[in-house]
């Protein structure tokens, strides 16, 4: 694929949008437009080895309340590792011992650079500072069993793709 041209659309607080005029592998020519993101984490937080804590929290896009794996996406500048046990202080106000990358996935590789590194936190405990959440954000942490996590995505009550996805995993 060769770029032709590319305009920048728009510029938001976690991503922007770019018009890209392309040359495709087979010589046809398009316009694209491109959601440029920095990249994000996803945490798979195990206070032991047959559960998980999922947060529970609005989502505006979809307009209702889902039970998904903390996540948040990258500052600037920051390692994934970094990222990964920032958010998980965050996401559920506990730290963790150890996080260990799973794996790196492109959650939408047709319209967005965005790549989603899954991280496996173990070692979980509550430090003394309290943690510090976005504004924008209202969040519930709970612990499910893996039982329950699989008979909830089986019932159609977990609907979040990287949630449902990183149970592969476990």
């Amino acid at each position: 694929m060769t770029e032709l041209s590319s305009s920048l659309e728009y510029t938001g607080r976690v991503f922007t949008v770019t018009k890209d005029r392309v040359r495709l592998p087979h010589g046809v020519e398009t316009t694209m437009d491109i959601v440029r993101h920095r990249g994000s984490v996803v945490l798979i937080p195990m206070p032991d080895e047959t559960s998980l804590i999922l947060i529970r929290q609005y989502r505006h896009a979809i307009g209702q309340h889902v039970w998904e794996l903390p996540a948040g996406s990258l500052d600037p500048d920051e390692a994934p590792d970094e990222a990964a046990l920032r958010e998980c202080h965050e996401e559920i106000g506990q730290k963790a011992r150890q996080a260990v990358r799973i794996a790196s996935l492109y959650p939408s590789p047709g319209y967005t650079t965005e790549v989603m590194h899954f991280y496996k936190l173990t070692g979980l405990y509550v430090p003394d500072e309290a943690a510090a959440q976005d504004d924008d954000e209202h969040i519930e942490p709970r612990v499910f069993t893996l039982d329950e996590l699989r008979a909830a995505v089986a019932a159609g009550e977990i609907t979040d793709m990287k949630t449902v996805a990183a149970l592969q995993w476990l």
